[in-house]
């Protein structure tokens, strides 16, 4: 168990007027997760992703790989 406490960060491509996402990457080698959270509602909830899927995400945004809904 970490007592590490989350450290949130938001990209510096996020410049839109404030609808982010935030993430806390701090928290993926102690624990195996990446908490992620709405900038707009820091009190609110975060939605814990295993640390593979959230780079997996993030290669695929990357890469352009998500193709269309």
């Amino acid at each position: 168990m970490t007592t590490e406490s989350p450290r949130w960060y938001t990209s510096s491509y996020s410049d839109n007027g404030g609808a982010c996402v935030q993430v806390a990457t701090n928290l993926a080698a102690p624990t195996g997760v990446v908490p992620v959270r709405d900038s707009k509602v820091p009190d609110g909830p975060a939605l814990p992703l295993r640390a593979g899927a959230f780079s997996a995400f993030v290669a695929g945004v990357k890469g352009n790989g998500l193709g269309p809904a």
